[in-house]
């Protein structure tokens, strides 16, 4: 009958083609505090362990149809907590360095006495605990490590957006612009099924898109007006910028950094700063376009109100294949078409149904 499960008594499985033996063992390990079941056969062990799986085997090493050998193996690949002590009546060095170096905690050799039995049991079930606490310990150091290294994770990005964040208090009329942008952008990656961990890095490079406008002057970045050639020269700089700036940073993150160089080049390859042409420019960099170009044309600056959403995506469909990819355009108006990410609070409703920026 198996004992309960309540029953807090170790389990230990005794094997052995002698029956007798089985018996001796028995009464000393019962004596020690044990629940002990027996087994003649390392085939009858194992099918013991199937049933229940114990915290100590002592295992014959020569019996029929598996040795010890065979049994030990069997046991550390299937229950690797349990802790094997083989007996038997060859008193060989090469057999039990055999043993030992296959998982065995111990090696005792017949006749024995009750001491010895007791004493390598004893040191067996010490050994196990300690490499049970030792991988417990690797375990938890582990998930510790990971952790702290999460919380470093979160605390940079934190940090990065708390610069985007500081760039957009230099320029008022942006508040909000990249949280937009990194909403817009991740609607067009999920439209095309980007894989997650692209997504993941598509959203950081949209949040920090505008960083190197940070190196960009003020007078220029604030000015009541339509930008001169050479101010908007100034202001194209800020990609290459915001790559430098992020790049010791975001080596992990290429996507990332690809979407902060490259969300000004253009489809036909008259954009900034490389002039990369249709697929040469990075796809995630390509999504991001199309998202900063909405927001752009949907805000409203101090010389000219935002636009209608109605009058933006068409704008955009006018310039797929030139400024814009295409399918990233397309993917964009399924988006906007399934409301797959909510209007910003400041946007209102025209009579006609079109959506304005509230001034």
């Amino acid at each position: 009958m198996l004992p309960s499960h309540a029953d807090p008594r170790p389990r230990c499985l005794i094997v052995d083609d002698e029956a007798p033996l089985r018996a001796v063992l028995r009464r000393i390990l019962e004596q020690q505090g044990f629940h002990c079941r027996d087994a003649a056969s390392g085939v009858e062990a194992i099918a013991a362990l199937e049933i229940e799986p114990a915290s100590l085997v002592l295992s014959d090493y020569h019996m029929p149809q598996m040795d010890g050998v065979e049994l030990l193996r069997t046991i550390l690949e299937r229950w690797p907590d349990t802790a094997v002590v083989i007996v038997t009546a060859v008193s060989d060095v090469d057999l039990a360095v055999q043993c030992l170096a296959n998982g065995a905690m111990d090696y005792v050799t017949k006749p024995f006495r009750v001491e010895e039995i007791r004493g390598r049991v004893g040191q067996a079930l010490e050994k196990r605990t300690l490499l049970l606490e030792n991988r417990t310990y690797r375990e938890n150091l582990e998930a510790r490590v990971q952790a702290q290294a999460r919380a470093y994770e979160e605390l940079f990005l934190a940090s990065l957006q708390s610069l985007a964040d500081a760039l957009e208090v230099k320029d008022p009329y942006t508040w909000g612009h990249s949280v937009r942008v990194g909403r817009y952008a991740m609607a067009i990656a999920m439209e095309l099924g980007l894989e997650e961990q692209l997504l993941v890095q598509l959203e950081l490079g949209s949040r920090l898109h505008d960083i190197g406008k940070i190196g960009v002057r003020e007078a220029v970045l604030n000015k009541d007006g339509p930008l001169t050639d050479e101010e908007y020269g100034h202001v194209m700089e800020h990609p290459v910028i915001g790559w430098r700036i992020l790049s010791p940073l975001l080596r992990d993150a290429p996507c990332a950094l690809a979407v902060v160089r490259s969300h000004h080049e253009r489809y036909d390859g008259r954009g900034a700063p490389d002039r990369l042409i249709g697929d040469e420019i990075p796809i995630e960099a390509r999504v991001a376009a199309v998202a900063d170009s909405f927001d752009a044309m949907t805000s409203g600056r101090p010389y000219r109100a935002g636009m209608a959403v109605d009058e933006a995506m068409a704008e955009l469909e006018r310039c797929a294949g030139t400024q814009f990819d295409p399918m990233c355009v397309a993917a964009f108006q399924r988006a906007l078409s399934a409301r797959a990410f909510p209007l910003p609070d400041s946007f209102v409703r025209r009579p006609t149904g079109r959506a304005v920026m509230a001034a």
